[in-house]
This record gives C-alpha cells, sequence and structure tokens, in this order.
C-alpha cells in the first residue's frame, strides 16, 4: 500500500505543524529532518525515510554529518539537494556548538546599571526609563524602555514592568530613568513609583535590584540611600 505524503498526514502528526504547536524540541531528530527535505519517496514519508537514514548511522548526528552527498543519496528519495541541505544543517548544528557563547552583563551594584545606561541618557532633553531584567545571578535577560516622556518626569505603567519580567522568566528587575535637569535627587512621583514597583514585586515573588536616578555624570541609588 502507497504510505501518505507529510502533507497527508493528520494535522496533528506533521512535523512542521506540531513544531508550531509543541516547539521544535518536542520534535525528534527524524521529524525536524523530515522538515529540512520536504518529502520522501513513493514509499516512504519524509519522517520514515530520515527514520531509516538515522537508524544506518546508529541514531548518531555526528555520524550522519560525516556522510558524503553522494553517500546521502543513494538512498531513494534524496537527491542532491536534500543531501546539500542535511550536510548543512549538521553544519550549523557543529558551529553552534563550537561558538562561545556571549557572557551576559552584570548588574551588582548601582554603578553596574549607571555604567549600562549612561550613554544612552546623558544627551536626552527629556526623561525616559528603562527596565533591566536579570536572572537569579543578577545577568542581564534584556533592557527595555518603558517610556519617552516630558522634561521633569515620565509615565511608568506598573503592570507593564511585571509583565515584561513574567514574558522573559526573570527573577530580579532594576529600574532607572534621567533627570534632564541634571537635579540627582528623586521627586515624590519618583518616590512613589519605587513603593509601587517594589510592592508588585513582593506580590510576584521578583527581587527589586535598585532604582537608579541618571544625570551626566552622577546618580542616585534608593537601595544605596536604604530606600529599598
Amino acid at each position: 500500500m502507497t504510505k501518505l505524503t507529510v502533507k497527508q498526514l493528520a494535522e496533528e502528526d506533521r512535523p512542521r505543524e506540531r513544531l508550531m504547536m509543541h516547539g521544535a524540541h518536542a520534535l525528534s531528530s527524524a521529524e525536524l529532518l523530515a522538515i529540512l527535505i520536504g518529502s520522501g519517496n513513493k514509499d516512504e514519508t519524509a519522517v520514515d525515510l530520515m527514520k531509516r537514514l538515522l537508524s544506518d548511522c546508529d541514531n548518531n548526528l555526528a555520524k550522519l554529518s560525516k556522510m558524503s552527498i553522494d553517500q546521502l543519496m543513494t538512498y531513494n528519495g534524496i537527491g542532491e539537494a536534500k543531501a546539500i541541505t542535511i550536510l548543512a544543517a549538521c553544519e550549523l548544528g557543529r558551529r553552534r556548538e563550537a561558538a562561545a557563547m556571549p557572557e551576559r552583563k552584570k548588574f551588582a551594584t548601582a554603578q553596574d546599571i549607571y555604567s549600562h545606561l549612561w550613554s544612552r541618557m546623558r544627551d536626552l532633553d527629556v526623561e525616559e526609563s528603562y527596565v533591566i531584567l536579570m536572572n537569579q545571578a543578577f545577568r542581564e535577560i534584556k533592557t527595555i524602555r518603558l517610556s519617552h516622556g516630558g522634561i521633569t518626569e515620565t509615565a511608568v505603567d506598573v503592570r507593564l514592568i511585571m509583565k515584561e519580567a513574567l514574558l522573559a522568566n526573570a527573577t530580579t528587575i532594576a529600574l532607572a530613568h534621567n533627570h534632564p535637569s541634571g537635579n540627582v535627587h528623586p521627586s515624590r512621583d519618583d518616590e512613589r513609583l519605587t513603593r509601587k514597583v517594589s510592592e508588585a514585586c513582593d506580590t510576584m515573588r521578583l527581587h527589586f535590584l535598585d532604582h537608579v536616578i541618571i544625570t551626566d555624570g552622577n546618580y542616585y541609588s534608593f537601595r544605596e540611600q536604604g530606600k529599598l
């Protein structure tokens, strides 16, 4: 009996649809390779063909990567283009393993936060506010601009801060904003915002590292001043 092609499989069994629904990690190596080649042959689906190929390599991707284009083309359904695609994917995997992961910035002090954001803020004539999202080791996940406002203040939505932290799986956050006037001391609104964010972090079990006010050449740290 002629087997079905990938497109004819039930939707929940199609590798591409499964990847979209569950993520690449949920797919087997054969299914990932099947996505790359797109189709099998008249007797095998792309997934079945890749299962057979991997079985011949002892299910070892390193062995697969050592095969030549001619060796891959001995499999019915794998032409030159598909063979090249498979080997290109194997090479990308090898390069990813060899690549050194860049070290994330660490924010242990207010000075670290100041140094990170000063260049963005030093020439601004309006206030901007940022949140730095971090893991539990205080390593940066990402830095997000929350608002761009007026000369004396800018509105910050505490709910947005919490949302961004949860989406990034952050466990630690820090706030920072500038004072274009050069006055480094916090306003009543700054103190009110700090309290609200601190309360929200307590509720969400996030560590609120600091709120830093940045001016050209100076900063104010709520934590260093004992207000956090």
